[in-house]
């Protein structure tokens, strides 16, 4: 897409859309820090906030879901895998699951195999559910047939055991749970439909300045400082064709500068970033199975 057609996508993005309207006004008023995490002694990041804490997935899910409608783009055919990755860098970030050493010939992170480090419950069902596929299967799969294995990708029907079904409708939920969304139901002519319109507009306002901040005001040139929560959000949310919908409120130099950045991300080595201390081998190997 050329920046003109890109342009023109947000402005009509952003008039057809009334029900962007009040995220869009609070957007420059409400902010959450993007920039550090809270952390347990032992470095892993910590579950405990005093604000309504969302995982990965659900805030890619967010970004997706229209406000007032409650569903996600009928057109949007990459959500679905990229929750599944989402799934599996929180695993990654959570300490869970890592990847089989290089060995002495250095073999690529998608060549390598993806193995359990810690078997103990998140507490999260999603996870939970694709750590236990992970612990029980045996001999181990290297990162990309887990992506494949969990999405339902797969031609051999033994494994079609190991998909995660309704996905996005399981995270809804969850964001229910926490008083994000609602739940409804609504006619679609022939057939009825459940939605999950918003109804905590703040947490979706905060998502979206978080985001924005990390490409503008906070960026900072080098992924390795950044929170690994927030960039993986970054990579995971344009692979799930969702990031823009984040950038519709800004100016068209903001959104020029943001995706820039946004690209500067996605053209990285994901091999050669891997390697640098102390970077989590897991999620960059992720970041190369959705990126390459």
């Amino acid at each position: 897409m050329n920046r003109n057609e890109g342009l023109v996508q947000r402005r009509v993005a952003s008039q057809s859309s009334n029900s962007n309207s009040k995220v869009n006004s609070d957007v420059r008023d409400n902010g959450a820090d993007c920039g550090t995490s809270s952390k347990h002694p032992n470095g892993e990041d910590s579950d405990d906030s005093k604000e309504t804490r969302l995982t990965l997935m659900e805030e890619v899910l967010l970004l997706g879901l229209k406000n007032v409608e409650g569903y996600t783009s009928f057109w949007n055919d990459c959500l679905s895998t990229g929750l599944r990755g989402c799934i599996l860098v929180e695993l990654a970030i959570r300490g869970r699951i890592e990847l089989e050493k290089a060995g002495m010939r250095r073999r690529g992170l998608l060549s390598r195999k993806l193995t359990v480090k810690d078997p103990h419950a998140t507490g999260d069902v999603l996870l939970d559910e694709a750590l236990k596929h992970i612990k029980d299967t045996q001999p181990t799969e290297t990162l990309q047939t887990w992506i494949d294995y969990l999405s339902g990708e797969t031609w051999n029907p033994l494994k079609l055991r190991y998909q995660l079904k309704n996905v996005r409708e399981r995270v809804a939920k969850n964001l229910v749970e926490k008083g994000v969304l609602t739940t409804e139901k609504q006619n679609f002519l022939l057939f009825d439909m459940t939605t999950h319109p918003l109804v905590d507009f703040g947490s979706k306002s905060k998502l979206i300045k978080k985001v924005q901040d990390a490409v503008l005001g906070r960026w900072v040139n080098d992924p390795h400082r950044m929170d690994r929560r927030l960039l993986a959000l970054i990579v995971l949310a344009h692979a799930s064709d969702v990031l823009e919908n984040a950038f519709v409120p800004l100016s068209d130099d903001e959104y020029e500068i943001a995706m820039r950045r946004v690209r500067e991300l996605l053209d990285l080595d994901m091999e050669s970033e891997a390697m640098k201390s102390p970077a989590n081998e897991t999620m960059w190997a992720i970041f190369a199975a959705f990126v390459k």
